[in-house]
């Protein structure tokens, strides 16, 4: 299948059938778990009024961690190359013993303090607000073409379905816009348990029926294998890593694990949750969407044997639903695919709202806002984040999204010092800190930017080289200057944390 797709009627009334019903329950959350009367607080409109328990968290942080573009990229990725596309694998399993491990730590000192972002418990434990302008920034900075790749997943299925033009994405972006303004985080915790409950189901009926269709999973397997026979030995690719790919694979894992509840968005559930043993429960039950991440990677297989010639990698899975499904039921995958967006776009467009309200406008524009004008504030910016996100995709090409991205991954492993180190331990000093966020940052997308913004740099030790991920490789930079920075500062006293 290649290029655009017919307009498929059938598959777009029932695409069209569960976005109304999400958008009804979209609107319909303000009214959910309601708090305060009108919303009118930070906490009640930012984090759903602190309150979610279990299953809400469960389902938050599962739609908006496992998100639109992921049943998208993740497919392609092993569509294109193979073997060394399933590194979200070990990445999602390694994250949660770091989430059982950090996140009810952060959770308390946050609930304790009135802490809505991340930013928030940096100032509340150093006092130093460069250091929380530098996790603010950074946080919005990598948030944004985040957002932007959610709309590329959206596109994607409007293209699948057969529409021409911008409307459609304008459309939907506009809807999600007005339902998140209404109700802020509990439109997306909502709507978060028909979103996956739909992914579920489409992905278990794909990894059985369409092998059945194709000859079982033997022939799956062969038709990939010979299909990556096939390709040039640059860059590697194959149904099995090749040594070359064994230093990127863990520590693109590793790198993405540590990065990962470091995002907006993903604290933001955290930071929602009613409880500390709320987040130790998901840490244990969220593993699951680990299995369906699995099960969805293979379809990048699949592809292969069922002959799928995609105009972009991009379009894999789609272009598998197309051909080997009947309308009906591509149209409901497509569907959640597109609910898939709205999720983890509403979350991401919030959470960059708390950063901007909490930490620029309260800090340097008016201290004195009151938690009124804090959550007028944060409503407005989620509008102004969401609008930049879809001009981006609108008028620049996706590829600069793409590439931001794996910046965004770079930038935000470099608050880990800082937000997480403090929780545990005195030792470190602001200024250190903030020093090692700045060489960090600026040296690794220095990197990044000289090796063509790829994610993947190669050192050489001893005669021996090594491709790692240079995410990873900005962070240890980061902690070892921070360390010797605090060396000569703890003499001096400065920037000492705050006693919880």
């Amino acid at each position: 299948m290649t290029g655009a797709a017919e307009l498929d009627w059938t598959a777009l009334s029932v695409c069209i059938g569960f976005f109304a019903l999400v958008t009804i329950m979209g609107f319909a959350a303000s009214r959910w778990q309601k708090g305060t009367a009108d919303h009118a607080h930070l906490d009640e409109w930012g984090l759903g009024g602190r309150n979610f328990g279990t299953w809400i968290t469960w389902f938050l942080v599962g739609g908006d961690f496992y998100t639109a573009y992921t049943v998208i990229a993740v497919p392609a990725q092993v569509f294109a190359i193979g073997a060394q596309g399933f590194f979200a694998l070990p990445y999602t399993i390694v994250v949660y013993p770091i989430v059982f491990a950090i996140m009810p730590r952060l959770w308390t000192f946050a609930q304790a303090h009135g802490h809505v972002t991340a930013a928030d418990v940096v100032y509340g434990r150093y006092g130093s607000r460069g250091l929380e302008l530098a996790v603010a920034a950074t946080g919005l900075l990598a948030t944004m073409p985040y957002i932007a790749l959610q709309l590329v997943g959206m596109e994607v299925v409007i293209k699948a379905l057969g529409l021409t033009g911008e409307l459609p994405l304008i459309a939907a972006f506009a809807i999600l816009a007005l339902y998140t303004y209404s109700a802020g985080l509990r439109a997306p915790a909502l709507i978060a348990f028909v979103k996956d409950i739909m992914i579920y189901i489409v992905v278990i009926t794909a990894v059985a029926f369409i092998p059945y269709k194709l000859g079982g999973y033997s022939a799956v397997f062969d038709a990939a294998g010979k299909a990556f026979a096939l390709k040039p030995p640059t860059p590697p690719s194959g149904l099995v890593l090749q040594a070359s790919q064994y230093w990127p694979y863990a520590t693109l894992a590793l790198g993405s694990a540590l990065a990962a509840f470091m995002y907006p968005h993903t604290l933001t559930g955290i930071f929602a949750s009613k409880s500390a043993n709320t987040i130790r429960k998901n840490a244990i039950l969220l593993p699951a969407y680990t299995l369906l991440l699995g099960l969805i990677a293979l379809l990048g297989y699949m592809a292969h044997a069922a002959g799928i010639k995609p105009a972009t990698p991009n379009d894999t899975v789609p272009a598998l639903f197309r051909t080997l499904f009947p309308s009906w039921f591509a149209g409901f995958a497509f569907a959640a695919i597109a609910i898939g967006a709205l999720v983890p776009a509403a979350v991401m467009s919030i959470g960059a709202a708390n950063l901007f309200t909490r930490n620029i406008w309260k800090a340097y524009v008016n201290p004195a806002v009151t938690h009124a004008g804090e959550a007028q504030v944060a409503k407005l910016t989620s509008l102004a984040v969401k609008g930049g996100a879809l001009l981006f995709i609108l008028f620049a090409p996706m590829q600069y999204a793409l590439d931001l991205q794996l910046l965004g991954g770079l930038w935000i492993l470099q608050t880990f010092p800082a937000v997480v180190f403090g929780l545990f331990f005195n030792w470190f000093r602001a200024p250190a800190l903030l020093l090692g966020w700045a060489v960090g940052f600026l040296g690794g997308s220095y990197i990044a930017y000289m090796d063509g913004l790829k994610p993947l740099h190669t050192v050489v030790v001893g005669g021996a080289s090594y491709t790692v991920y240079v995410g990873l490789l900005a962070v240890l930079a980061n902690v070892l200057v921070a360390a010797v920075a605090n060396l000569a500062l703890r003499s001096t006293g400065a920037g000492a944390p705050r006693t919880a």
